[in-house]
C-alpha cells in the first residue's frame, strides 16, 4: 500500500489520507493472510521512517503493539520474514512514541518476544537480526532509566555475540552461514546499550569483553571485523571519559593488530571492503593512540550535526539503521532525536531567520556545548543506575 499522495492537496486533507492509509494496514495486521500482514508491515516501516506520525499512534499504541507482537508470534512460519519487518517496525514505532510512559509501554509488551526470538537458535537468522536491533534501540529509547531492564537486555545481546568469541585454547568458533551478521546486530546494539551504563559497570565490561574482543578481531567477516573495531574505540572512550587515567594492558598489541587490518590488502576481500576496512580502522588506532577523532557533519534542512566522538557515532548509526533515509527528517522534526542530540525545539523558521543563520564555527560551538551537557545529565543518570549493577 503506497502511503505517498498523489494530487497536490491542502495539508490537512494530506493528513487525513495518510492516516486512513494507516489505519488500513493496522487492520491488515490482523489479516489471516501472510502475505497482507507482511504487505502492511512494509508500508508501515516506509512511513514510521519518512513521517512523523506520533500523536496518531499514541492512539492506537494498544492495537499496534498487540498486532505487532502478534506478528513477531507468527512470523515464523514464512521463513522469518514478518517476524524481521515487525521488529524493526517495533523499532521505529518506539522512535515515533518518543521518550515517556508511551514507549516504555510498548517495550514491556515486546521486549519478552523479540528477547525470545533473538534467542532461538531454531529461529531464522534475518529475523534474530531485526530483533537484536530492535531490542537495542526500544531499550535504548523507552528504559533508559530502567536499571533492571537495560541489564536484562545486555545480557540477552552478550548471549548472542559472546558465541564468536575464542574458546580456552585461543580458537574463534566456525560459525554457521549468517551467524557474523546476526554477531554484527547484537556487537552493535549491546554497545547502544553501554552508553547507558554507570561509570562502575563500564569498568566491569572493559575488563571483560576488551580481551576477547581483540581476539575476534582476526574474524573472517570484515564486517564483523570492523563492528568490533569500532566497539573496541568506544569502549576505550568510556573508560577514558570515566577514568583519565585508563589503561589497557594489551594495548601495545592491540595497536599492532589494528595496525595490521589498517593496512590489510587481502585480495581474498572485496575492494570496498577494504578501503572501508582500512579507513575505519585508520580511524580506530588513531583514537586509541592519540585520542583523536575525526569529525563529521550531518547536515539537514538548515541545520547541522556534528559527530564528533565514537559515542555519538554509535547513537546516531543506531537510528540511521532503523530510520533508514528517513533518519534527517526525523532529525528536524522528531523530538526524541533532537533531545537525545540536544538540538533544542524543531525549529520554525521565516525568511528574517534564514539570512541571519548561525555561522559554521558558532553551530559547531553550539553542538559541542550542547552535547557535553546532555553527558553530564546522562552521567548523574548513570550514577542513579550504578547501585543496582553490582554482582
Amino acid at each position: 500500500m503506497n502511503l505517498e499522495g498523489g494530487e497536490p492537496v491542502d495539508e490537512q486533507t494530506a493528513q487525513e489520507e495518510i492516516e486512513d492509509k494507516l489505519k488500513q494496514c493496522i487492520d491488515n495486521l490482523m489479516d489471516k493472510s501472510a502475505k497482507t500482514r507482511l504487505a502492511a508491515l512494509e508500508s508501515l516501516k516506509q512511513a514510521f521512517s519518512s513521517k512523523l506520525l506520533s500523536d496518531f499512534l499514541r492512539t492506537r499504541q494498544l492495537t499496534l503493539s498487540d498486532c505487532l507482537e502478534r506478528s513477531l508470534r507468527k512470523g515464523e512460519k514464512c521463513s522469518g520474514e514478518e517476524q524481521a519487518a515487525a521488529a524493526y517496525v517495533s523499532a521505529q514505532f518506539c522512535v515515533q512514541l518518543c521518550a515517556g510512559d508511551s514507549s516504555e509501554d510498548c517495550f514491556t509488551v515486546l521486549r519478552h518476544t523479540l528477547g525470545t526470538i533473538l534467542s532461538d537458535t531454531c529461529a531464522s537468522m534475518v529475523a534474530r537480526q531485526s530483533c537484536a536491533v530492535a531490542l537495542g534501540m526500544c531499550c535504548y529509547v523507552s528504559a533508559a532509566e530502567d536499571a533492571e531492564d537495560l541489564l536484562k537486555t545486555l545480557r540477552n545481546l552478550e548471549c548472542v555475540f559472546t558465541s564468536s568469541y575464542p574458546n580456552n585454547e585461543g580458537v574463534l568458533p566456525a560459525l554457521k552461514p549468517g551467524a557474523s551478521r546476526l554477531h554484527c546486530a547484537a556487537l552493535q546494539a549491546w554497545a547502544l546499550l553501554v552508553t547507558l551504563c554507570p561509570a562502575s559497570h563500564v569498568r566491569t565490561l572493559l575488563d571483560l569483553h576488551l580481551p576477547k574482543l581483540q581476539a575476534c578481531l582476526e574474524s573472517n567477516d570484515v564486517n564483523y571485523r570492523i563492528a568490533v573495531g569500532e566497539t573496541i574505540a568506544l569502549l576505550f572512550e568510556l573508560g577514558r571519559d570515566n577514568d583519565q587515567d585508563f589503561l589497557y594492558d594489551d594495548s601495545d598489541t592491540l595497536c599492532e593488530c589494528l595496525k595490521c587490518l589498517a593496512k590489510d590488502g587481502n585480495k581474498h576481500t572485496a575492494k570496498n571492503d577494504r578501503r572501508k576496512q582500512r579507513s575505519i580502522f585508520r580511524e580506530v588506532l588513531h583514537y586509541i593512540e592519540n585520542e583523536d577523532f575525526t569529525e563529521e557533519k550531518i547536515r539537514f534542512g538548515t541545520e547541522v550535526l556534528y559527530i564528533d566522538s565514537w559515542m555519538r557515532r554509535r547513537i546516531y548509526d543506531a537510528f540511521k539503521e532503523v530510520l533508514e533515509s528517513g533518519v534527517r527528517h526525523h532529525l528536524q522534526h522528531n523530538e526524541l532525536l533532537r533531545m537525545i542530540f540536544e538540538l533544542g525545539p524543531p525549529l520554525v523558521l521565516d525568511s528574517s531567520v534564514k539570512a541571519n543563520k548561525l555561522s559554521r564555527v558558532e553551530k559547531h560551538l553550539y553542538n559541542s556545548a550542547a552535547f557535553k551537557a546532555r553527558t553530564k545529565l546522562r552521567n548523574k543518570v548513570r550514577d542513579k543506575r550504578a547501585d543496582y549493577f553490582t554482582f
